[in-house]
């Protein structure tokens, strides 16, 4: 089975893929495993960034553990897919010592994804923003936007004939609100809920209205100025928090909550074929 690993800036996301083996070749003509989301379990933790590699050893073992799983016989096979340069160091060298039998994929410059990237300086673009792109390829076959709503909020533009065409980051919503409550000393953290009304009646509503309505209007905003220039695609949101925000959208086709360990997925395969059952 192949452990997939997301690290974001926030959370950190674990995906175990198992049970079916590349047949069926993908939209880019690549060998898949038959079952596209073949996702068996899945965890979400805190990023952090100073744990050790014995460490990510230890709480790897603890997750599997906990769904009656031996870390040592189920995983035949990891990916990595990291935002953040120092737990990527970490889980290389946790790799190299507790898994140095296995084949590793860690999506960065020069790992093969079977995409084009089109940015100026493909190196630039994140290894999430790649996995997602190569992740939506595959399940909506043709041109799309993916709406990445962590930490930062991105937009991933693909071509129809997927290629990865670049796309926009702006703050996300946890940034946001971090600012919102440093710089405005009245204002006190809220649970982001739906509120009662788009007018707020209360501060708290007030600022629940101002996160959900405000950041759906702006994925809104930018996705049709994007399919201005793209012509017509579907809008896929993914992240922690697209569940929270996609539903008050207006152009949001599809929310995809793997779609990142999805791609990580496919992208490892493409370079170790075979690994995923």
């Amino acid at each position: 089975m192949l452990l997939a690993i997301d690290v974001g800036n926030t959370e950190t996301v674990i995906g175990l893929f198992g049970g079916s083996r590349p047949e069926a070749p993908d939209a880019m003509g690549f060998a898949r495993a038959n079952d596209e989301r073949g996702l068996a379990f899945h965890w979400r933790l805190s990023t952090v960034p100073d744990r050790t590699p014995d460490e990510y050893a230890m709480v790897l073992t603890q997750l599997l553990d906990l769904e009656g799983l031996d870390l040592r016989t189920a995983v035949s096979a990891i990916a990595i897919c990291s935002s953040v340069p120092s737990v990527t160091t970490q889980l290389r060298r946790m790799a190299n010592r507790w898994f140095s039998e296995l084949n590793v994929t860690v999506l960065g410059p020069g790992t093969k994804s079977g995409m084009p990237i089109l940015y100026d300086n493909p190196r630039e673009v994140g290894p999430d923003r790649i996995a997602n792109s190569v992740g939506a390829f595959d399940l909506y076959p043709g041109p799309s936007i993916v709406v990445d709503l962590g930490t930062a909020t991105t937009f991933d533009v693909i071509s129809a004939q997927g290629e990865y065409l670049g796309g926009a980051i702006a703050p996300g919503v946890a940034i946001s609100l971090e600012a919102l409550y440093s710089e405005a000393a009245a204002l006190r953290s809220v649970e982001l809920v739906k509120p009662r009304s788009v007018i707020g009646r209360s501060t708290v509503e007030s600022i629940q209205s101002g996160v959900l309505y405000g950041f759906a209007a702006q994925v809104d905003g930018l996705a049709e100025r994007i399919l201005d220039e793209l012509g017509s695609a579907p809008v896929i949101a993914t992240g922690g928090l697209a569940g929270l925000i996609a539903p008050h959208t207006k152009l949001v086709n599809h929310v995809e909550p793997w779609l990142t360990l999805h791609g990580l997925r496919i992208v490892h395969e493409r370079n170790h074929s075979g690994d995923a059952s």
